[in-house]
C-alpha cells in the first residue's frame, strides 16, 4: 500500500469516525428533548367559536396529540366529559378544551315541569339572561272595563331558566285584544312547579305583556311581602 492509499484509508476512517460522533449527538439531543418533553396525550381543539351557554356536541371539536407536561390540569382529554355540558363563556376556534370551560346544563327538579314561551327581545331579555339564571317574571294587563285598573302582577318568583333560544323575527300585528305584538322574540325555557306552569301559561296568553327581572345572586326576588305582589299606579299617589 503506497502513501496516497494510505492517507485514503486514514481520511475514510476519521471520516466514519465523524459521522458516528455526530449520530450519537443527535442521538444524545433527542434522548435530552424526549426527556424535557415527555410522552403525549390526546387533548382537543375548537374547531370553531362556542356561543354561551350553548349545548356541545363533538363535532365542534377536533383530536390532537401534544406532550402531556405541556397540558394544564383542567385539560380535557375524553369527550365524554362534554355530555350534557354548556359552554359557561364564549368558546373561541383554536382554544385548548379545559374543564372549567363547561358547566352542566340546567336540569328540572323533581316535581317541576318545563315550560317555554316567548320574551319579548327589546323589554324582556336584553341579552343578560342565561341559563342558570334566577328571574322574576311580571305581567301586566290592561283593565278590561271602566271598573277595573290596569295593573302589574308578580306570577312567578324566582323562576329557574333552563334555556335561552335564538332571537326571532315576529311579524309585527295588532292582536284581537288591541295589542301591539313585538317585532323580535326570544324563546325561553323555565323549570317551574304545578301553579307556576299555569301562570306563565295564563298570562303569555292574555297579558298585555311579559317580563323577566333578573335576581342577583343572594336575593331574595320578591319585592316585598307575598302580599305585595300586584301594583297599580294609585298606590303611589
Amino acid at each position: 500500500m503506497n502513501s496516497r492509499q494510505r492517507r485514503g484509508v486514514v481520511l475514510l476512517v476519521l471520516s466514519a469516525l465523524c459521522a458516528f460522533g455526530a449520530l450519537a449527538g443527535v442521538l444524545a439531543v433527542v434522548r435530552d428533548v424526549n426527556s424535557k418533553v415527555g410522552p403525549e396525550t390526546t387533548a382537543y381543539r375548537l374547531r370553531t367559536d362556542i356561543a354561551p351557554y350553548k349545548e356541545l356536541s363533538e363535532g365542534q371539536f377536533e383530536k390532537i396529540s401534544m406532550p402531556e407536561r405541556w397540558l394544564s390540569g383542567t385539560a380535557v382529554t375524553d369527550l365524554a366529559a362534554i355530555r350534557g355540558k354548556i359552554a359557561v363563556t364564549q368558546l373561541r376556534k383554536g382554544s385548548l378544551l379545559q374543564q372549567d370551560m363547561i358547566v352542566k346544563r340546567p336540569e328540572l327538579a323533581a316535581g317541576q315541569q318545563e315550560i317555554a314561551i316567548m320574551i319579548d327581545a327589546a323589554t324582556g331579555v336584553a341579552g343578560k339572561i342565561d341559563p342558570g339564571a334566577a328571574v322574576n317574571i311580571y305581567a301586566t294587563f290592561k283593565a278590561e272595563n271602566d271598573k277595573q285598573k290596569d295593573e302589574s302582577r308578580l306570577i312567578v318568583q324566582n323562576a329557574k331558566v333552563l334555556d335561552v333560544g335564538k332571537l326571532t323575527p315576529l311579524d309585527p300585528q295588532n292582536d284581537d285584544r288591541g295589542r301591539r305584538q313585538a317585532t323580535e322574540a326570544v324563546p325561553i325555557t323555565f323549570a317551574l312547579a304545578g301553579e307556576d306552569t299555569q301562570r306563565v301559561a295564563y298570562a303569555e296568553s292574555f297579558a298585555t305583556h311579559v317580563r323577566l327581572a333578573l335576581v342577583g345572586q343572594g336575593a331574595a326576588g320578591a319585592p316585598g311581602p307575598t302580599g305585595d305582589r300586584t301594583y297599580t299606579l294609585d298606590k303611589d299617589k
